[in-house]
């Protein structure tokens, strides 16, 4: 479990540049769920999910992983970074080896594990992302940008982190390969009944699809949380903060406003075509 308390964080405390980016954050992210992290531009989505490894640590407050404060000074941080492995936008950037499988394999093997082992955990996390095993001898260089994305994911997964994070994971993709990047993060979940999987997006269609649960940050603070269906019913308080809702609940919402009796919790087509055949049933 992921449990934030009363964590604060502010940029270059003390300088002229000082800023507050996280305010009083409680929170609690339970074993074997799919989470969404959504707010606008300079929210602190990106800045919360680096403190979950300990990129960043709070000004005040405390994080723990599985009851261990990774905010105390005692804590190995490397064993939090193992056990939270986070996927960073755009991950292609962070290629580096010759070769796809070099790439993959660079974090099992400053594990010191096997080589028996790292070959093991590079198959299996390439399988996972569904990158296929003719790419492992390419550069990364010469795959596509989904491929890229996928490999960058394959790196992370090789360390089996008990938590995935990942940031924008969809960011600069076209159509299809931002629904094969949702469709793999749908197989890990239930691929990983006890791994939590946290991922940040802008797109309220692509969380509507994917996501469980869904934390909404609104100028640094949690301003809403719960299920997906809770969140998205209240569709209003979202478009103040600045997000688009997923057109169907738009939709759902002008029917209501003209009288119709739909729920508030739609996001999906399937669930508005159903209450819909419901009525007119």
């Amino acid at each position: 479990m992921i449990k934030a308390e009363h964590v604060n964080y502010i940029y270059q405390p003390g300088m002229a540049g000082e800023r507050q980016a996280l305010f009083d954050i409680s929170m609690e992210i339970a074993d074997g769920t799919l989470n969404a992290l959504i707010g606008h531009t300079g929210s602190g989505k990106s800045t919360l999910i680096q403190h979950f490894n300990a990129l960043v640590r709070p000004t005040s407050g405390r994080i723990f992983i599985d009851g261990t404060d990774v905010t105390d000074k005692k804590t190995d941080l490397r064993e939090v970074r193992r056990r939270v492995g986070l996927v960073f936008q755009y991950p292609e950037h962070q290629l580096f080896e010759e070769t796809v499988e070099k790439d993959i394999a660079f974090g099992p093997r400053n594990l010191g594990l096997t080589d028996e082992e790292i070959k093991e955990r590079v198959h299996a996390a390439s399988a996972a992302v569904g990158l296929k095993e003719k790419y492992l001898s390419r550069s990364p260089f010469e795959l596509s940008g989904g491929q890229k994305r996928r490999a960058a994911i394959a790196g992370v997964l090789a360390m089996n982190p008990e938590v995935l994070i990942l940031d924008e994971p969809t960011a600069g993709l076209d159509p299809r390969g931002r629904d094969a990047i949702l469709d793999i993060i749908k197989q890990l979940h239930a691929q990983n009944p006890r791994m939590i999987i946290i991922f940040v997006s802008h797109s309220m269609e692509d969380v509507a699809k994917t996501a469980e649960y869904v934390y909404v940050m609104n100028r640094g603070r949690l301003a809403i949380r719960g299920t997906t269906a809770e969140v998205f019913a209240e569709g209003g308080e979202l478009v103040k903060m600045g997000l688009n809702v997923p057109q169907v609940t738009l939709l759902v919402n002008r029917l209501i406003e003209a009288g119709i009796p739909l729920p508030r919790d739609v996001y999906t087509v399937k669930y508005a075509v159903k209450e819909i055949e419901r009525l007119l049933r």
